[in-house]
């Protein structure tokens, strides 16, 4: 999953003195720090293999490798090493000659770009297939004018793999994770970018001041914008605060003048600034603000109210910025360009894993396998279990992981250790599984194309499984059948004290309740994703989600921890007695002392989807790319 773009806001309310105290000293601090980010200079990056004249629309980066779009279907592939030429940028081939003008996705295995005569091409983490557009009409032999044939200029996507993209004439495309197809637009008015708020909301923006809306559900309306800004991207600061930036021709400057807009709670305002700005083309959040590119080499920092020119060197024009997995970024445009500010873009790109591990608790154990792992469980034995991608199981014991016979090529997402009744696996196509120690049988079949996320049971004879489309299942210890949840929304995870005290997460802080006879829904005082929960009593419950959420339950009330998180939270888990690990992506690995949440080092930007805390004090984790990790409590400070 791929978090959304957080920044602090333009303006804020006054902290408290203390904070603004230490914010006062930072900015003090950086005023003769030459690296911080309204002082460093940005300088190429070498040894890019496209031509001069070549324009690099986009990029999408993550942990040791980046992909970058361009013209003539261009895709630049860096991870490190270097090819027959030794050249560390190598082009791919991408299935298409039309120029490529945005890439997004939730992992290198699914990697979807949009460009010219509305082309998508994805890639499957081998290669590049055509997805869509560039249609030829049989008679002229040339582009045929249709409306698959609009093309697209940016996109977005979510947690779940659902994807938007936006181009002329005001076309909107979703994924639905296996087809694109055209949704319903309020404006026939060129449309150059979207972006996805904390909380799922989309907006899309383009020409004369043009900004529609939607909640995800393939409705979109128009925001009545009094501003009429040719708009080429937009950032969603908070579910109530955009910055959007473009430009419009005007005649007494014979040229493009570049404008910011914000709009914060229904109300569009212009950014002043000091002096005139070429034509904007990109906004990403970066550090504490929000790094700004557009034409002629011109690159802007903004915090707060103040805006600050950086320097680059370059007269080209700079049309993306691609965030990076460190917290820095990239920069690409017009003749093959691209820079960074950081002094060395490889480090840039992935940090230096033995620097991480030499200062971490946490060790990277060799999982044997590369597939993406979605679920840990603790057994009954003390043995931990890990499942995921390819149909893998893998149980660790003797100091070793050792791959279970594979069930099947579907992804397994959760598991249940029921004792002497076997080892429960769910995953994708409804499907649960039971290992009896020798092989995996079919436990039970929905015959539907829904996956099982999540199981949870107070005992042999009783477990529930939870999944897509609302879906809720429980075993009796003879058969399994489907309870009557009251929602169509995801459930991504699901905890219980006892059989009448059961709760499940899920879409748009959806929490369900189980109290014996019914699910109920109820309000955690939350809109984003919520992905996971768990409690070691009913007055101590934590629930982690999209953009940093943290929620606590004391008994009485839900209190919702205010992070400055911009990663996602994916798994949570304690012992009782203890204190609870939370852990995300880019590595991010969160400890409850019993008063807040503290970073731990991790040892990996790799993004980490489940943790998993054993009696021993042995705490695991498991993630993308075969990633898992193990952390030994050596003190009393896991305790109450």
């Amino acid at each position: 999953m791929k978090p959304p773009a957080y920044a602090e806001p333009l303006d804020t309310v006054s902290p408290p003195v203390n904070q603004g105290r230490r914010s006062l000293f930072r900015r003090l601090a950086q005023g003769t720090d030459p690296s911080a980010p309204h002082k460093a200079p940005w300088h190429r990056v070498l040894e890019v293999a496209a031509g001069e004249g070549d324009v690099l629309w986009s990029g999408w980066a993550t942990a040791h490798e980046a992909f970058v779009v361009g013209d003539e279907g261009r895709v630049l592939h860096f991870d490190g090493s270097a090819d027959a030429q030794d050249s560390l940028w190598q082009t791919m081939p991408s299935s298409t000659r039309l120029p490529l003008h945005a890439i997004w996705g939730r992992s290198r295995n699914e990697l979807h770009a949009v460009g010219w005569m509305g082309t998508v091409v994805s890639f499957d983490g081998e290669q590049w297939h055509h997805r869509r557009g560039g249609i030829i009409d049989e008679v002229s032999q040339h582009y045929a004018s249709c409306v698959e044939n609009s093309p697209l200029f940016d996109i977005t996507g979510d947690e779940t793999g659902r994807a938007w993209a936006v181009g002329d004439d005001g076309a909107i495309v979703y994924f639905d994770g296996h087809t694109w197809q055209n949704q319903p637009s309020p404006t026939r008015i060129n449309l150059r970018g979207i972006a996805r708020a904390p909380g799922g909301r989309l907006f899309a923006v383009g020409g004369e001041g043009t900004v529609i809306t939607s909640a995800g559900d393939g409705h979109w309306e128009a925001l009545d914008c009094p501003i009429g800004a040719g708009f080429h991207a937009v950032v969603a600061l908070s579910d109530d605060e955009l910055l959007m930036a473009g430009g419009r021709y005007f005649i007494d400057a014979s040229g493009f003048r570049g404008e910011l807009v914000r709009w914060r709670d229904g109300c569009f305002t212009a950014v002043e600034v000091d002096k005139a700005m070429p034509r904007l083309r990109s906004l990403r959040a970066y550090k504490n603000g929000v790094l700004i590119a557009g034409d002629h080499g011109h690159l802007y920092y903004l915090e707060g109210n103040r805006l600050d020119q950086l320097r680059t060197d370059s007269r080209h024009d700079l049309m993306d910025i691609v965030p990076l997995p460190t917290g820095e970024a990239l920069t690409v445009g017009d003749f093959s360009t691209i820079l960074t500010a950081a002094p060395d873009f490889v480090k840039a790109l992935a940090p230096d894993e033995a620097d991480l591990v030499k200062k971490s608790d946490w060790a990277i154990l060799d999982s044997g396998t590369k597939h993406n792992l979605w679920g840990l469980r603790a057994a009954a034995d003390g043995s931990v279990y890990a499942c995921g991608d390819g149909g893998t199981v893998l149980h660790y014991c003797d100091q070793r992981w050792q791959a279970l016979p594979v069930i099947n090529e579907a992804a397994v997402h959760c598991l249940w250790d029921a004792g002497d009744a076997g080892l429960y696996a769910g995953g994708q196509m409804g499907q649960i599984f039971c290992y009896d120690g020798n092989a995996w049988r079919v436990a039970f079949d929905l015959h539907l194309d829904i996956t099982i996320l999540d199981m949870w049971g107070s005992g042999p004879d009783s477990i529930y499984a939870v999944g897509d489309e609302g879906l809720v299942l429980h075993w009796n210890g003879e058969k399994w059948s489907r309870m009557i949840s009251g929602t169509k929304s995801a459930l991504y995870s699901i905890w219980g004290y006892d059989d009448r005290h059961i709760l499940a997460v899920g879409d748009f802080g959806l929490v369900l309740r189980w109290n014996g006879e019914n699910w109920s829904e109820f309000y955690a005082g939350t809109e984003n994703f919520l992905f996971d929960v768990w409690g070691d009593a009913l007055n101590n419950i934590f629930i982690v989600g999209l953009s940093g959420t943290l929620v606590h339950f004391d008994g009485e009330r839900w209190t919702l921890t205010l992070t400055r998180a911009r990663d996602d939270l994916m798994a949570v888990d304690g012992m009782p007695g203890g204190h609870p690990y939370a852990v995300g992506t880019q590595g991010n690995i969160l400890h409850f002392d019993g008063l807040q949440w503290q970073p731990e080092e991790s040892p990996t930007s790799i993004g980490l989807r489940a943790i998993c805390v054993c009696p021993d004090g042995a705490v695991y984790a498991a993630g993308n790319q075969g990633i898992i990790l193990k952390r030994h409590s050596s003190s009393n400070k896991d305790q109450k």
